[in-house]
């Protein structure tokens, strides 16, 4: 089969997004490990960086899919299918999940994860698709579908939804802080936007993939459009 101009498009933005993303995420783990060793493990220097290692456990997958997208199948061994996408969905509900609590969200995170692994049978998840070529993490039994399918509606309700009202309460109780606080005008504009930008980004880039999750669970089926939007979130940082 020939690349359809979908692919070549896909496959710029993970070249893209791996170029940039590995020295970049690099530069700033320097930056935070000295700060860290300077001045201590603060909680900011906490976040900046659990977030950059979830990057980092995206980025460095990049070119594993972009030899998928080129080849269109999975031609590395089966084995490697589980590993990839635990480094994947680690970096996806990772990123989420530090914004509201670093240590409940990474337990939240591995205990799913065991529970989709146990669901896929020994066959690592890797299976042949329409088209009999392989494919890792898209093509799934019924009765592995029978136990994904219910898993991911709770990940999306527990592991978004908890974490995405929790961040907006506390957001919108700030902004009700700062307006009433003794901050200039332009210092209390500065602060809306900051915190109004970040809980947009929250909605925006993992909006989409968790709403997948509820319509696949409407239809109960695995909706295909879902691994596009894995990535769309990665950009800005089952």
């Amino acid at each position: 089969m020939e690349l359809t101009a979908l692919s070549y498009v896909s496959m710029l933005i993970y070249l893209f997004t791996f170029l940039l993303g590995l020295p970049g995420n690099l530069l700033v783990l320097f930056v935070y490990i000295r700060k860290a060793r300077k001045h201590g493990a603060t909680p900011n220097v906490v976040y900046a960086l659990n977030l950059c290692v979830a990057n980092l456990a995206l980025v460095l997958w990049m070119p594993v899919k972009v030899a998928e997208t080129m080849l269109q199948g999975w031609a590395l061994p089966a084995a490697i299918c589980p590993i990839y996408s635990f480094f994947l969905f680690s970096s996806v509900y990772g990123s989420s999940l530090i914004l509201t609590a670093v240590v409940v969200g990474r337990y939240l995170m591995l205990l799913h994860l065991g529970f989709a692994y146990l669901a896929e049978g020994g066959g690592h998840f890797v299976s042949l698709s329409e088209h009999n070529v392989s494919a890792c993490y898209e093509n799934f039994t019924q009765k592995q579908l029978d136990v994904l399918v219910p898993l991911r509606l709770e990940m999306a309700l527990l592991l978004f939804l908890v974490p995405l009202v929790l961040s907006a309460f506390c957001t919108l109780r700030c902004l009700v802080l700062v307006r009433h606080s003794s901050l200039p005008s332009g210092g209390k504009r500065r602060v809306l936007a900051i915190a109004l930008s970040t809980l947009v980004v929250f909605v925006v880039c993992y909006g989409p993939y968790n709403v997948s999750h509820v319509v696949g669970f409407v239809l109960y089926t695995n909706v295909e459009w879902r691994t596009k939007q894995t990535y769309l979130g990665e950009g800005y940082e089952p």
